[in-house]
């Protein structure tokens, strides 16, 4: 285990300005281009592949730093530079965390250097959980899976809404039902591979903000994927099956269910970006503030706006310590006896739509048209309410960690 400081290591703060300059040089040039025209950057990519940014091995490295921070160190500094299209480089990071989260090592060889492709051909990947009728209640799923045992193969049919690079992936990883009565406890996670055949995209979704990020519905009709592609096995899922019938929830009660493995490793990093979406704003909000007069001085010497600079900057250093304290307790398995996840995504998603409005406002008309950024920003940031769990999951997952009991 390591000991957590808020001291950055050389290593950390070298990723940290190396990330910090693609998104200043790189990906900030490009933002508004990609947002208007709703596309896949996949020059910004392959440009992020090419400099080994965006890669298997660069995550790995991420993942690998013992004190978790410096995944989200470049999440921040990505998404400074624009949420849509670091959504659109680290949306694979997603479906990695998937494979980590209920794979085995010999599955996270197979599987997760695929979801990169290489720096010639850059690929993404898609964890697919939501549903029509499935979105905060993982419970509700009904996308099922059956085992075929005679040609050990599992068989997926269902629909998965709202999926990050969904159809355009390389590898999808898919959470289905396999046993509807034990809810969530009866669910897994599948890795369907490139080419398999049953697995259609629906509709492009036009959003509100990261469009820079491709967003579909997925059809699975009798997708068949072998045996192997079933994420720990199907020893270690009927062992945790047969737990659940019993009554037992099994280690760490959630860490079971294949979705909120993933999405407890992942919820700060998700806050990570929210932060990066926030600073941005301010830092936009700051200078301009600085620049634009009005009654014959500059309009930060008003206290009205310096307040409001100051409060957003106190809580970007806040809601970063947060952020970070949560990364740590993942990384060296450390329980959330109080929800620290959720509060690290609740607090950033909040703050991210809380900067970004004042900065727009901070900025009065200008804020408004798409002459400047915060516009951008401004829109980008509200889905942090909303995805990977929604404030108010969020506040019931703290809720029932801090009470110890089931609330509604």
């Amino acid at each position: 285990m390591s000991f957590f400081s808020l001291a950055l290591t050389e290593e950390q703060r070298d990723l940290r300005d190396w990330v910090h300059g693609f998104a200043a040089d790189v990906v900030r040039p490009a933002a508004a281009e990609w947002d208007a025209r709703e596309e896949t950057p996949w020059p910004v990519i392959q440009e992020a592949a090419r400099i080994g940014l965006y890669g298997f091995e660069s995550l790995a490295d991420m993942y690998g730093d013992p004190t978790g921070l410096s995944l989200q160190i470049a999440n921040e500094e990505l998404f400074w530079g624009d949420a849509g299209i670091g959504m659109a480089l680290f949306g694979t990071s997603l479906a990695v965390a998937g494979i980590f989260a209920s794979g085995t090592p010999d599955q996270l060889a197979e599987w997760v250097p695929q979801c990169f492709g290489d720096e010639d051909d850059p690929k993404v990947a898609a964890f697919c959980v939501s549903e029509p009728q499935a979105g905060s209640d993982v419970s509700a799923m009904r996308t099922r899976a059956r085992y075929d045992e005679a040609a050990d193969e599992w068989v997926l049919t269902g629909q998965k809404a709202w999926i990050t690079n969904g159809g355009i992936a390389e590898v999808h990883v898919v959470v289905a039902s396999v046993d509807q009565e034990l809810g969530a406890r009866g669910q897994a996670a599948f890795v369907v591979p490139p080419g398999t055949r049953g697995l259609e995209a629906g509709r492009t979704i036009k959003k509100l903000g990261l469009r820079a990020s491709h967003t579909a519905d997925l059809f699975l009709d009798d997708v068949r994927v072998p045996g192997h592609c079933l994420l720990g096995g199907k020893e270690k899922l009927d062992a945790r099956l047969a737990r659940a019938r019993e009554g037992a929830s099994g280690r760490g009660g959630g860490r079971g269910q294949a979705a909120m493995a993933t999405f407890e490793v992942s919820r700060p990093t998700v806050g990570a970006q929210a932060l990066g979406i926030a600073r941005a704003a301010y830092e936009y909000a700051l200078e301009y503030a600085g620049q634009r007069e009005a009654f014959g001085r500059p309009i930060v010497e008003n206290q009205s706006i310096a307040f409001a600079l100051a409060d957003i900057r106190t809580e970007i250093e806040a809601v970063r310590l947060l952020i970070w304290q949560a990364a740590w307790m993942a990384r060296n398995e450390q329980t959330f006896d109080a929800g620290q996840g959720s509060m690290s995504k609740l607090r950033a998603g909040e703050l991210a739509v809380t900067a970004t409005e004042k900065a727009v406002q901070i900025l009065g008309g200008a804020g408004y048209s798409r002459e400047h950024p915060v516009e951008r920003m401004y829109r980008d940031a509200k889905i942090y309410t909303i995805f990977e769990g929604t404030s108010e999951i969020q506040r019931l997952v703290i809720a029932r960690a801090i009470t110890g009991r089931q609330i509604r």
